[in-house]
């Protein structure tokens, strides 16, 4: 688990059960930058680190797009790649569903290969009552010789204008992903700062990960931590995430810091 723009359907659950969030309310055109750099540990190895920029794009209150750059070095290997993604919500504020997709493209070097590096999804989000939402996501990966379709099912529900929990289940579908992984989350929203704790267990491949290395899917286990701090008048959030891994023995420790703040036009509320 990263902090990263990558990841579009989480985006959309938090901005549809995110306290703040009130029906009715929208606003103008809207442009965030979000700046992310993280190191890693990684058992056996030097570990690595990595970092990326990204720019998103409200076009109004119901529509999202990004724009990203991603570099990544974990022991002999380093990849980079570009992102797009975007979303699209409709329905009323009772019955909302977004859609959306996203790709990374790119190219990486695990030493003596040259390989691709792409990844695609496309979801549907729907929100009912302002408390629950339900997933659904089919994800493609191609990752050197990993490759296949993992599908994924999720619920998230916000049980008080503080805490909002997420469950989601992602299994292979085709090609040799070797994946079948749980993973839960908790939210707590407080007056000065958000927290955030989650975990993952099952079978998941390195690629699945994100660890630029090869071979079938092995026992994982995960457990992150992480706190987010808003700064209104200067309209950024600061973003700081602990996360360990254990894949059958292969222990990899990630601290990730994130930026995001606003530029251009403030918005307005209806």
């Amino acid at each position: 688990m990263k902090i990263r723009p990558l990841v579009i359907a989480h985006v959309l659950a938090c901005m549809a059960l995110a306290p703040g969030a009130a029906p009715g309310q929208t606003s103008t055109t809207d442009d965030r930058i979000a700046l992310s750099a993280q190191g890693s540990t990684l058992t056996g190895t030097d570990g690595g680190g990595g970092g990326s920029i990204s720019w998103l794009h409200n076009f109004d209150a119901s529509s999202l797009g990004s724009l990203a750059v991603e570099h990544q070095d974990l022991s002999s290997a380093h990849w980079t790649f570009g992102s797009v993604t975007g979303s699209l919500t409709r329905g009323p504020d009772d019955a909302r569903f977004s859609v959306y997709g996203e790709a990374h493209e790119g190219t990486g070097n695990d030493g003596p290969n040259t390989f691709n590096y792409e990844i695609e999804a496309v979801g549907v989000i729907g929100t009912f009552s302002h408390k629950l939402s339900a997933q659904l996501e089919d994800r493609r990966i191609d990752v050197e010789s990993t490759h296949g379709n993992l599908p994924k099912i999720g619920l998230s529900y916000l049980w008080s204008p503080s805490v909002l929990t997420a469950v989601a289940y992602q299994y292979t579908a085709s090609g040799n992903l070797g994946t079948h992984m749980t993973t839960a989350r908790i939210d707590k929203y407080g007056s000065v700062v958000n927290l955030l704790g989650g975990v993952a267990y099952g079978q998941a491949s390195p690629a699945v990960l994100n660890l630029g290395i090869e071979y079938p899917g092995h026992q994982l286990k995960e457990g992150y931590v992480g706190m987010s701090k808003p700064f209104a008048h200067n309209r950024s959030e600061l973003t700081l995430i602990a996360d360990y891994q254990d894949l059958s023995g292969i222990k990899r420790a990630t601290l990730t810091l994130n930026y995001i703040f606003h530029v251009g036009a403030t918005g307005t509320a209806r």
